[in-house]
């Protein structure tokens, strides 16, 4: 029987990140168009990342074999 290579999903590769303790960053959504109306602060703060869902860390984990 042959072995397979476990394949990295490049389209999860260009989208998350993931961090030394095993968790996975991505970028806010909403920020990309109809931001006049936004206050500066709530553009502020959807110009970082934040921490994916515990509930999609495992599925992740197997998209990205080896991040």
């Amino acid at each position: 029987m042959a072995k397979y290579k476990a394949k990295t999903n490049k389209a999860c590769e260009k989208r998350f990140k993931k961090t030394a303790s095993g968790k996975f960053l991505v970028k806010q959504a909403g920020v990309k168009h109809l931001n006049a109306k936004m206050r500066s602060k709530t553009k502020r703060r959807l110009g970082g990342h934040t921490v994916v869902n515990d509930a999609y860390t495992k599925r992740l984990a197997d998209l990205l074999p080896h991040a």
